[in-house]
């Protein structure tokens, strides 16, 4: 498949990295620190897995929380754990001379070997679709913002194809509203079983109420 996807999609890939590259190279590499401190907070998913346990320890956005945090494990075991071992894509700058060059200009940042598709895409984008179906919607439609500006990040610094992190925000945004379906029915499964130490322990706790008790 991995040949397949660098053919079929060679001039779209290619276009789009030399605009970046133009983008880095034209602007004086103004915009590599702010594009690195964007994508180390999905390195790992480390800043929305500490976004849903913050999340989980008040009452109002517990189940934000736990829609961010299911959607996170069902990303991570699509994308890193059976579609990147299944693809298997090289990395473009390990694949392409002239892709390389621009990897060096823009940072050279350390990664992994398998490119297709991009975790911290699909990391981004599940964490911000469960935040979206879960939230207040007046506001949490600007994650949506943060999941673009996460895939242009990775193809700026020429870790990713286009293509990956398309693939990436695909299969996030289908988790994430995976995952709201799935909390809410937990929701309803704990609703029902109030009786139960754990479900009511689940449905009251509140991080406020624990440090204001005397």
């Amino acid at each position: 498949m991995a040949s397949w996807l660098d053919s079929a999609f060679y001039s779209f890939d290619r276009k789009i990295f030399f605009s970046m590259h133009a983008l880095c190279k034209n602007a004086g590499g103004v915009f590599t620190p702010l594009f690195k401190f964007i994508t180390f907070l999905g390195n790992g998913g480390w800043a929305f897995i500490v976004l849903a346990v913050i999340c989980l320890l008040f009452k109002k956005s517990r189940k934000v929380g736990l829609a961010i945090g299911v959607s996170l494990m069902l990303g991570g075991i699509l994308t890193n754990v059976i579609l990147k071992n299944l693809v298997d894509r090289t990395r473009p700058f390990l694949a392409d001379e002239k892709y390389r060059e621009f990897w060096q200009f823009a940072g050279a940042l350390k990664v992994g070997e398998s490119s297709f598709p991009s975790g911290h895409a699909t990391a981004t984008a599940t964490a911000m679709t469960a935040l979206f179906l879960t939230a207040n919607k007046k506001w949490s439609w600007l994650g949506f913002i943060l999941v673009a500006v996460m895939c242009l990040t990775r193809v700026y610094f020429t870790v990713h194809y286009t293509t990956d992190v398309i693939a990436g925000a695909i299969i996030g945004g289908i988790c994430g509203v995976c995952s709201y379906f799935i909390v809410k029915w937990l929701y309803n499964l704990i609703d029902k079983n109030q009786d139960k130490k754990f479900c009511k322990f689940f449905t009251d706790f509140d991080i406020i109420k624990v440090i204001t008790k005397k």
